[in-house]
C-alpha cells in the first residue's frame, strides 16, 4: 500500500513540472498490465531534473506518514466494555465486569504472597536479590539496599526486639514515629518477619494524639527517626504521661544526654545499629504471620476528636494491592526493572499499598531525602516508573505548564496539542514519541524523570479538566482511585483506556460497592445515588477498642458506610457527588455539603485553597480563601494592581473578581443559589500540615480552620447583614 502511495506522489510530483512522457510512460502500468516496473519508475525519478518545493513537500508529507506510522504503538486493549463496567448482584449491590464468571473475591495476586511477609519474600526470589530499597543524600546519587540486606537486617531487629522481651504474636504492637526511610520498611518487615503488628505515629498529630495512641495501642516500644521525635515522646512520659512506653529505638545518631534523660523517667534508649546487632547475636527463627492475623494498626488523624486505630490484617493489604494489579495489569505488570518514589506518607494506606505492588514483583523503591521542596531533583535521578500522587501535587504540574504559555499562540498551540495527544489516549495510544511530545510536552515529561509509565492518584478529587491535561501531555496512564483507610485504601479505581474523567472507576475485583439510601439528602439507592458502602477482603475488623464508632463504621453485614454520597453513571463507573458527614443546615433549612462546593471553587485559578463555612442561624454561606502566589500577580495585573500577596489580599477589587470568578464556575458546575458563598475573605498564607490547618491526608482540619478564622467569619456576615 504504501509503494502505492509513493508512485502516486512520484507521479503527481512529476505532473506537476510538466513532464509529460515520464507521466505518461509511469501511468502506463497502472493502465495496462506492468511494462514499467517500480524500480524503472524510481530510476526515471532519480534522474529527472532537481525536484521542486512541491516535491520537497510530497516528500516531507511521505516520511512524516511513515514516521507516525512506525512509532505509533499499538492501543492498549481494555479487559471489559467501557460501556457496561460493572454487573449488578444482589441487594443493589455491584461488582467489577472482570468478575464476570463469578462473585468469588480475591485475596491475593500471586499464590505464594498471601501476607505481606511472604510478599517481600517473593520479591526476594524474583529479584534474584536485586536492588530493593534506595536513598540519597543531596547531589548524589541513589544507593541501594538489596532485597537481602533488608529482609536479614528485619530479621536482626525482630531478633533484637524478641530478645528485649517483646512476644513474637499478633498481640504485641511496635509503633513506627519516622519520616520515609528504608529503616522504615526495615522496622516494619522486622515486626511481620514475627507476626507483630505495626503502629505509625504521624510527625503532625500534636502531643495530646501521640499520648493516645501510644497508650491506646499499649505501646512499650517506638522506633524513631530522629533525637528531636524521641526528645517529644519524653516529655510526655516526663509529665506522667504514656507509662507503658519502656523503649525508644532511634534510627540517627543521638547524643549521651538523651540515654540519661531517658533513664530518669523509665524509658530505655536504643539506637537501631544497637538493636540490630543484639538480635544478630541472638538470631530467633521467622514466626510468619497468617493472612487473618493484624498487620497494622492505621490511625485515622480524623477532623476532630480522638484518632481511630483502624485494625487492618496481612489480607485486608495484600487484598487491595491484589485487587488494583488485577484490574491495571493490562498496562502495567510491574517486574524488577520498575522503580517508584516514596514521598507519600508510609504511615498512611495509601503508600502502603504501593509499596505492597512493588515488593511482591521485586521491583525497587527509592525514597525521596526527605524535603518536598527537593522532589523534582528526586524524581529526574531516580526515574520512577510508577508515580503514586495526590491531585495537589497534579495541579500544581498543570499550572506550571500553563503558565508556560504566555502569548495567544503558545495557548492555542498548547491547547490543540493537547487535543491531538488526548485523541491518541482515547483510542488507548499511551506514548512519549509523538511530535507533540517532542516539541511541547518533552520539558514537563522530563521533570517527573522522562520514565514514568503509570500513575495513581488518590486522597481527593482532582478537577476533570486537569485529569484530561495530564493524560495528554505527561504520556503515561493515569489512574484514579477512591477510598479510605477503613478499606485498606482504594476501594475503586479507573479501568484501563477509560480516559474519560470526573468519576472514580469500578469496584475493585476484592470488593463489592453498593448505594443505600440519604433521606435527609434526597439520595435514593432506587436512583442510582446514596451513600457509598464497600464490603470485602479489605475491608477493616474495626478501630482499636473503640466497639462504639466501629459499630458506625461496620454495619451488622460487615458493610463499611464510608459517609461520602456516590452515584451508578450509565456506563457503571461511580462518581462522588458529596458528603454525608460535614454537612450543616443554613437558616432556611437548606443543607450544605462544603466539601462539594470545595471541589468546585479550587478550580479558579486564582485560588489554591479554599474553606466554606456557613451555620444555622445564617441564610448564606462565606468562605476564606487562599490565592495561589504564582496566579495571583498576573491576575491582580490584569485588573490594574500590583504588590505582594499580602498587600494584593487585601485589595477589595481583587477580592470581588475572585468572587465573580468562584460564582461562575459555581454556576456551571450546578451549585444552587444557597451554596454559593455571598463573600470571602484572602488568607495569603496556605493551610499545611504544619501550621495544624490540614490532616496528614491533606483534608480541611474544619474545626481549626473555624476557630482560627471566626472573627474574619463574623465580620464578614456582619458586613452581609
Amino acid at each position: 500500500m504504501l509503494i502505492h502511495f509513493y508512485g502516486f506522489l512520484f507521479c503527481v510530483a512529476l505532473q506537476s513540472r510538466g513532464r509529460r512522457s515520464a507521466v505518461s510512460t509511469c501511468h502506463a502500468p497502472l493502465r495496462t498490465s506492468s511494462r514499467l516496473s517500480t524500480m524503472d519508475f524510481i530510476f526515471h525519478f532519480l534522474f529527472s531534473p532537481l525536484p521542486t518545493p512541491i516535491i520537497v513537500s510530497l516528500f516531507a508529507l511521505a516520511a512524516a506518514t511513515l514516521f507516525y506510522l512506525n512509532t505509533r504503538p499499538s492501543p492498549i486493549r481494555s479487559p471489559t466494555d467501557l460501556s457496561c463496567q460493572t454487573m449488578g448482584i444482589k441487594d443493589g449491590a455491584r461488582k467489577s465486569a472482570l468478575l464476570e464468571d463469578n462473585n468469588n473475591l480475591i485475596s491475593y495476586y500471586c499464590k505464594d504472597a498471601k501476607t505481606l511477609y511472604e510478599v517481600f519474600q517473593r520479591g526476594l526470589k524474583v529479584s534474584g536479590n536485586g536492588p530493593c530499597l534506595g536513598y540519597r543524600k543531596p547531589g548524589r546519587p541513589y544507593q541501594w539496599l538489596k532485597y537481602r540486606q533488608v529482609t536479614d537486617r528485619a530479621e536482626h531487629l525482630g531478633s533484637g526486639l524478641i530478645h528485649r522481651g517483646l512476644k513474637p504474636n499478633s498481640n504485641t504492637f511496635v509503633g513506627i514515629f519516622a519520616q520515609n526511610r528504608p529503616e522504615w520498611v526495615i522496622g516494619e518487615l522486622a515486626c511481620y518477619t514475627y507476626s507483630m503488628v505495626v503502629v505509625p505515629l504521624y510527625d503532625t498529630l500534636g502531643p495530646e494524639a501521640l499520648v493516645f495512641i501510644i497508650d491506646r495501642a499499649e505501646l512499650s516500644t517506638v522506633l524513631c527517626d530522629n533525637q528531636k521525635k524521641a526528645e517529644t515522646l519524653l516529655q510526655n512520659r516526663e509529665k506522667g504521661q504514656t507509662p507503658v512506653l519502656k523503649t525508644i529505638i532511634i534510627m540517627d545518631s543521638f547524643n549521651s544526654e538523651l540515654v540519661e534523660r531517658g533513664a530518669k523517667c523509665g524509658v530505655n534508649i536504643a539506637s537501631l545499629e544497637e538493636m540490630e546487632a543484639l538480635g544478630k547475636s541472638n538470631p530467633q527463627k521467622p514466626i510468619p504471620p497468617k493472612p487473618e492475623d493484624l498487620s497494622i494498626v492505621c490511625f485515622t488523624s480524623g477532623t476532630t476528636g480522638n484518632p481511630k486505630g483502624a485494625m487492618l490484617t496481612h489480607e485486608n493489604v495484600v487484598a487491595d494491592a491484589a485487587g488494583v494489579l488485577k484490574t491495571i495489569e493490562v498496562s502495567m505488570i510491574p517486574n524488577t526493572q520498575d522503580v517508584t518514589i516514596s514521598f507519600l506518607p508510609l504511615a498512611h494506606m495509601f503508600e502502603r499499598v504501593v509499596q505492597t505492588v512493588m515488593f511482591g514483583a521485586g521491583a525497587k523503591v527509592g525514597f525521596f531525602q526527605g524535603d518536598i521542596r527537593l522532589l523534582p531533583d528526586d524524581m529526574k535521578t531516580l526515574q520512577p516508573t510508577l508515580f503514586p500522587v495526590v491531585p495537589r501535587l497534579l495541579n500544581r504540574i498543570y499550572d506550571k505548564v500553563q503558565s508556560g504559555a504566555t502569548t495567544p499562540f503558545k495557548k492555542w498551540l498548547l491547547n490543540f496539542a493537547v487535543e491531538r495527544k488526548y485523541a491518541e489516549v482515547k483510542d488507548g495510544i499511551i506514548r512519549k514519541n509523538s511530535v507533540w511530545d517532542k516539541l511541547i510536552f518533552n520539558k514537563v515529561q522530563e521533570s517527573l524523570g522522562g520514565r514514568v509509565r503509570v500513575m495513581v492518584t488518590g486522597a481527593a478529587p482532582i478537577s476533570p479538566s486537569v485529569l484530561k491535561f495530564l493524560r495528554a501531555a505527561l504520556g503515561c496512564q493515569i489512574f484514579e482511585g477512591y477510598g479510605q483507610t477503613e478499606c485498606t485504601a482504594s476501594c475503586t479505581i479507573t479501568m484501563p483506556c477509560d480516559a474519560t474523567a470526573g468519576h472514580v472507576g469500578v469496584p475493585l475485583p476484592c470488593n463489592f460497592v453498593k448505594l443505600v439510601d440519604v433521606e435527609d439528602m434526597n439520595y435514593f439507592a432506587s436512583n442510582g445515588e446514596g451513600e457509598v458502602c464497600i464490603k470485602g477482603n479489605n475491608v477493616f475488623k474495626g478501630y482499636l477498642k473503640d466497639p462504639e464508632r466501629t459499630a458506625e463504621a461496620l454495619d451488622e453485614e460487615g458493610w463499611l458506610h464510608t459517609g461520602d454520597v456516590g452515584k451508578w453513571l450509565p456506563n457503571g463507573v461511580l462518581k462522588i457527588i458529596d458528603r454525608k458527614k460535614n454537612i450543616f443546615k443554613l437558616a432556611q433549612g437548606e443543607y450544605i455539603a462544603p466539601e462539594k462546593i470545595e471541589n468546585v471553587y479550587v478550580r479558579s485559578a486564582p485560588v489554591a485553597q479554599v474553606f466554606v463555612h456557613g451555620d444555622s442561624l445564617q441564610s448564606c454561606l462565606v468562605a476564606v480563601v487562599v490565592p495561589d502566589p504564582e496566579v495571583l500577580p498576573g491576575f491582580a495585573k490584569n485588573l490594574g494592581f500590583h504588590g505582594s500577596i499580602e498587600e494584593l489580599c487585601k485589595i477589595p477589587e481583587v477580592k470581588r473578581a475572585i468572587i465573580s470568578d468562584l460564582t461562575k464556575l459555581g454556576k456551571e458546575a450546578g451549585l444552587k443559589s444557597f451554596e454559593q458563598v455571598k463573600d470571602v475573605h484572602l488568607h495569603p498564607e496556605q493551610f499545611t500540615i504544619e501550621n495544624g490547618l490540614l490532616t496528614p491526608t491533606l483534608k480541611a482540619k474544619r474545626a481549626e480552620l473555624k476557630n482560627l478564622f471566626q472573627f474574619q467569619i463574623d465580620q464578614l456576615y456582619a458586613k452581609i447583614q
